[in-house]
């Protein structure tokens, strides 16, 4: 369907941007790098992805605490982004770099239209937080934000909790020439205050001071049942706080209270060539730097007058880097809501996941692997089907050997229990940590350690690259000779993450590809020069190589009369290379459907370019995780599943996979999983020539689609 046939314009024309530097393209442009009309900005193109998952939560067809869950999701998407992509533009903004991105935007402009957009996207963040509270409210959950709205009891109970939970715990900082200003930690909730004392009648002095609100207690405490209403209450910690500040600042009178957080700088950049032999140590090192990173944005409510200047002054900060907010800073705590009791009519329900597997002995489910290739698509089908089999394979006499690499796993994750026994069992197991998976080191170190202890040979990372492919290597005695089993994902080996993402994996016995697996294992762990392999595809040696040549093969088909046509799915496209390419193939008549669920730098229905390119986004209520990438190829297609997006740094600084999809039903079941996520009419949204995203409804005739829940079925 193409945005033509939009029935509605949908929330997100309300509040999207496009580009004002972008003209109308010629039917002459050039297919060219220098070229800045045929390309979006990489940064600006996230930032209208987390629009679009911010217009989830104005969405009144979700459920009152998924919109809210929505609207948390952006507040920490919004914040990871400054921690490093926005962080690493002032670095080099301060450097006095002045790159240009792909559409010829300089550092500088990047960095003052990105601040600008957020600016409006924080308005838009509260707008939609003041929809859910009166909707909360009229569910009876009340956050109550005015200690007027307080009665007696209530005040007395947030007394005693104060006394009993809180003050031993708050330090209160003042900054003064004797006082300097504190190293406040990344992301906290704090609160701004300025104080004077009126002992001396002469003279006012006035004291500014600085008070952490704990993080080790809950942001929201609730409050008594109230005898005439049996509405859930809850009142903020920092509003406790600020009843009790005589007590922390004995003598003097409160002039101004204002709650503000700091965003830090959180990017590591460890020098691995300098650190070979001790990446473990020196990536434990830089994640105490991480809380101390100079600051990239300040949030502080609005109104701080005063306290705002003292603030931007103290962390060196200009002045378009602070974002007023009008109401509850930190967003993300109220994810708290999503766990009360009794709200399940507020949540999505969410369907069974299918068993991935009807076998349950070690004997019976190997041999199915060998008898067919089992494919299975998370979150429909269950993840446990993994952790199944490593546990069979942990158990099991005849397996000798299990190797594997560990991007994300969750923090209850069974598969470090199993593999660990099978450590334990005398079974040769190796295991691939990446420690440097941001924002999950120090969990991927605490695993890569209790694996150690339990006997599992660790290898921590590749010097130069991540490891972000998904691979599982069995090896298997059966009638006196070696057989392998392999897993290959889309997603990371994590279940908690597998109940909400999207994701596809494979289990092969197939000879070529579990040789290929062997051989990319043995030449990680080895530091080998990765030789080109029968059936997959890996980066950073050979993928974006073939990639470029698989699409240029569609050219020559589309040229030559035959069947040409092109799907992709993917998280995100950013690589120039492949994006000329693909213009190439549009040019020469193929049929090019892109399925991207955030940042997409090609700009489609460019005349004469790209106006055989639609480019679609899918945002609800599960995340678009899974990598396809789909080839007519005369009438015979192939099919790939990846670990890989198309992005510069999937190609060249990660190790990854691309593996094909080889038996028909499969290949089949995959062409019917893409075909309705086409046919989406209530979350897809359409990406126009001019950079805004046009949400599909369904015409008066036309029956809903929502490919997220109609593919239970697929």
């Amino acid at each position: 369907m193409s945005s033509n046939s939009t029935k509605g314009l949908g929330i997100y024309r309300i509040f999207s941007f496009p580009n004002p530097r972008i003209m109308t393209a010629s039917p002459t442009e050039k297919i060219e790098l220098g070229n800045q009309n045929i390309f979006f900005d990489r940064e600006l193109s996230w930032v209208d992805f987390n629009y679009r998952v911010l217009e989830e939560s104005f969405d009144k067809e979700n459920p009152l605490l998924e919109r809210l869950k929505f609207l948390c999701i952006t507040e920490s998407n919004l914040d990871e982004f400054f921690m490093v992509r926005v962080a690493g533009l002032l670095n080099l903004k301060n450097a006095g770099i002045e790159e240009k991105s792909l559409n010829g935007k300089r550092t500088s402009e990047t960095i003052a239209e990105l601040y600008s957009k957020v600016n409006q996207f924080v308005k838009k963040q509260y707008e939609s937080l003041d929809e859910i509270l009166i909707e909360l409210k009229e569910n009876k959950i009340v956050v109550v934000q005015d200690p007027s709205e307080l009665a007696g009891e209530d005040i007395q109970f947030v007394k005693n909790y104060y006394k009993r939970e809180v003050s031993s715990i708050l330090t209160p900082l003042a900054i003064d020439p004797s006082h300097p200003f504190p190293h406040i930690l990344n992301r906290t909730l704090n609160l701004g205050i300025t104080l004077y004392s009126d002992d001396d009648k002469s003279k006012v002095k006035e004291l500014f001071a600085i008070v952490q609100v704990p993080s080790v207690l809950p942001r929201f405490l609730q409050l008594p049942p109230n005898k005439e209403s049996d509405k859930r209450r809850y009142f903020p910690l920092e509003e406790i706080i600020k009843l009790h500040l005589g007590d922390l600042f004995y003598g003097m009178n409160v002039k101004q209270i204002h709650t503000f957080k700091i965003v830090r700088d959180a990017d590591i950049s460890i020098n691995e060539e300098q650190n070979i032999g001790d990446l473990l140590t020196t990536m434990k090192n830089e994640l105490k730097n991480r809380m101390w990173g100079d600051a990239v944005r300040l949030d502080v409510h609005a109104g701080a007058g005063h306290i705002k200047e003292l603030l931007r002054d103290l962390l060196e900060l200009e002045e378009y880097q602070v974002m007023e907010i009008p109401t509850l800073l930190s967003l993300n705590d109220m994810m708290f809501f999503q766990s009360l009791e009794k709200t399940s009519h507020l949540k999505y329900s969410y369907p069974v996941p299918k068993s991935g597997f009807a076998a349950k002995k070690s004997e019976s489910i190997f041999s199915e692997i060998r008898k067919n290739d089992h494919l299975l698509h998370h979150p429909y089908e269950s993840f446990k089907s993994i952790e199944d089999m490593l546990k069979i394979a942990s158990q099991d006499p005849k397996v000798l050997a299990i190797k594997m690499t560990l991007y994300r796993t969750s923090g209850d994750s069974p598969i470090i229990q199993y593999l660990g026994e099978a450590a334990e069992n005398g079974k040769q197991v190796t295991v691939l940590v990446e420690l440097k998976a941001r924002f999950d080191e120090e969990r991927n170190i605490r695993w890569a350690k209790k694996l150690e202890d339990s006997g599992v040979h660790v290898v921590y990372g590749v010097v130069g690259l991540k490891i972000h492919c998904k691979m599982l290597l069995i090896v298997r005695r059966e009638d006196d000779k070696l057989n392998r089993y392999v897993h290959l994902g889309t997603g990371n080996y994590n279940s908690t993450t597998a109940r909400f993402y999207t994701d596809i994996s494979l289990f092969t016995a197939n000879p070529e590809i579990t040789e290929d697996v062997a051989i990319l294992f043995n030449t990680i762990t080895s530091s080998g020069k990765m030789p080109r392999l029968s059936k997959i595809y890996a980066a950073p040696t050979f993928l974006k190589e073939e990639f470029l040549r698989l699409i240029q093969r569609e050219t020559d088909n589309a040229k030559s009369g035959k069947q040409a046509r092109v799907i992709f799915k993917m998280n995100s496209l950013v690589d120039p290379d492949v994006i000329l390419k693909l213009y190439e193939a549009s040019q020469a008549g193929v049929k090019i459907d892109l399925i991207i669920r955030g940042i997409c730098c090609l700009r489609p229905g460019i005349p004469g370019v790209s106006d055989r390119i639609n480019v679609r986004s899918i945002v609800g209520r599960y995340l678009e995780h899974s990598r396809i990438y789909s080839f007519e190829n005369g009438g015979k297609p192939e099919v790939f599943l990846a670990s890989a997006d198309c992005m510069p740094r999937n190609f060249l600084r990660r190790i990854e996979v691309m593996f094909p999809i080889l038996q028909d039903k499969h290949k089949k079941r995959i062409a019917k999983i893409l075909e309705l996520l086409l046919r989406d009419n209530t979350q897809a949204r359409i990406l126009e020539s001019d950079g805004t995203y046009t949400r599909l409804t369904p015409g008066d005739d036309d029956p809903a689609v929502n490919s997220q829940i109609d593919m239970v079925d697929i």
